[in-house]
């Protein structure tokens, strides 16, 4: 790097000023290849995000997270609690794959895929671009005093970010209650469920303060995942780099002259045009380095090639490159590391896999009724009681439901109704009894399996502990 490039270094965050106050950043507006393939990652992302919950299969919501009263669906698939297991295996392939994608390919999550990234660049800045203007008008309105043109900029484009907070938090109710209830509050008017309203307008309030005032902050301050990438990375990582070996060269970097040979000179290519430092949509110079800020947007990467094609130098100067490519032009490889990653990606999808296949549609819980012993009746039959509890996961209910004892010669009786209904996404539970001859026992505890049956197919086997007196020995 140049004299140049270490008087200016960045040792501060790039959003805080010499005084320690919020610098505010205005992007210049981004265009060009990259660009437009974002827009249209992004805009497939939008409509996704707001379909996703009004969208059934089979019955079931295609995204549901109702926590509060743990039901859950993920691709129309429905997880219960008893399911835990399994939405456990899930979050860790979704951190194992984000960190496989950061050691191979950096950040480029955060430029392609985060929400937040995709609001506040596809959305918000295009509304403001709109209403206020490119970079230079932007500057000009912030230090304007508050006269007409201002003020009615100002509440125009407040209110168009109030009713789009307003709309993402609607759409983040009916991911967590689901879409029907939603619907259902909409139709009955707000003033029926003042609670609903009241949660709305504080969830519409954090995304308003998140996306008009506190934007670029969530990726330099809150978002954890800048800091993780500093332990992933290593010099092998794909991410948007600039190419210091070509841009400083042995004199540095250096303003562009008409018709000079650069080559001649021993200047850099690149012109100082600081071009890429005014559309990063989080204030960097990506001269200085890989930085934690840098959300792999791609923005100086567009601007930068058409600066090269203006001044007639060839393009990639910023480019997506590894530090190994940039200092010894050797290609990617798929390093030791990122096997290791794969595999054991590969594996806990497998077993996910396995498990989603072996879940059963009802899960079954037979349990000993608490501080009750065994019954000695007649015949030298002995009994205990238990509570039982079904849960159905499917969308039908399943009618004709009994037990059946398969380990051991007895009967089981069911309170009330031997033959029962699950409803769907619901539970049956009540009690029953087992009982067994006391000359089938081995043991004074033994584990008896039991048989669910729906008509005459098992759907579900489970164990409960029997106990039996001690004088058979």
């Amino acid at each position: 790097m140049g004299q140049q490039g270490k008087d200016n270094f960045r040792d501060t965050i790039g959003t805080l000023n010499d005084e320690g106050k919020r610098s505010w950043i205005f992007p210049k507006k981004p265009s060009g290849k990259f660009y437009k393939y974002r827009k249209y990652v992004s805009y497939i992302l939008l409509v996704f995000l707001f379909s996703a919950p009004f969208i059934k299969i089979q019955g079931n919501q295609f995204l549901l997270f109702n926590v509060l009263e743990r039901k859950f669906n993920i691709f129309g698939f429905p997880f219960w609690p008893q399911d835990f297991h399994l939405f456990v295996i899930m979050m860790i392939i979704g951190v194992i794959f984000v960190v496989l994608f950061t050691v191979a390919f950096g950040r480029l999550f955060c430029g392609w895929v985060c929400p937040q990234t995709i609001f506040m660049e596809m959305v918000f800045r295009r509304i403001e671009y709109w209403i206020d203007g490119d970079r230079g008008k932007q500057i000009r309105l912030s230090k304007m005093p508050w006269n007409a043109k201002k003020i009615k900029k100002r509440l125009l484009k407040w209110s168009i970010f109030f009713i789009i907070s307003f709309l993402i938090a609607n759409v983040f109710l009916a991911y967590l209650t689901g879409s029907d209830e939603l619907i259902r509050y909409i139709l009955e008017g707000p003033l029926n469920h003042t609670s609903t309203l009241i949660s709305l307008l504080i969830f519409t309030g954090v995304f308003y303060f998140i996306f008009a005032w506190f934007r670029e902050q969530v990726c330099i301050i809150a978002c954890p995942y800048g800091r993780l990438q500093g332990v992933l990375l290593d010099n092998k990582s794909i991410v948007v780099a600039y190419d210091h070996k070509r841009g400083e060269k042995e004199e540095g970097r250096a303003k562009f002259r008409k018709n000079e040979d650069r080559e001649t000179t021993g200047k850099g290519d690149c012109i100082d045009c600081f071009q890429c430092v005014h559309v990063c949509p989080t204030g960097i110079d990506i001269r200085n380095g890989t930085q934690l800020e840098c959300i792999n947007c791609t923005a100086c990467i567009d601007v930068c090639d058409h600066m090269m094609e203006s001044v007639h130098l060839p393009k990639g100067l910023i480019r997506y490159a590894s530090e190994e490519n940039i200092e010894k032009k050797t290609k990617f490889t798929f390093s030791s590391r990122l096997k290791g990653y794969t595999a054991v990606l590969g594996i806990l999808i497998a077993v996910l896999i396995g498990m989603l296949f072996l879940r059963n549609d009802i899960e079954a819980r037979i349990l000993r009724l608490p501080g009750q012993l065994y019954e000695r009746k007649a015949e030298n039959i002995i009994s205990n009681v238990y509570t039982y509890k079904l849960v159905n996961k499917t969308t039908k209910s399943i009618d004709e439901v009994s037990f059946k004892l398969i380990s051991h010669k007895g009967e089981i009786t069911v309170v009330s109704h031997e033959i029962f209904e699950v409803p769907a996404q619901g539970l049956a539970e009540g009690t029953l009894f087992i009982e067994i001859n006391n000359s089938a026992l081995k043991d004074d505890k033994e584990r008896v399996i039991i048989g669910v049956y729906n008509k005459k197919e098992l759907i579900e086997t489970t164990s409960a502990s029997f106990l039996g007196p001690r004088s058979y020995k």
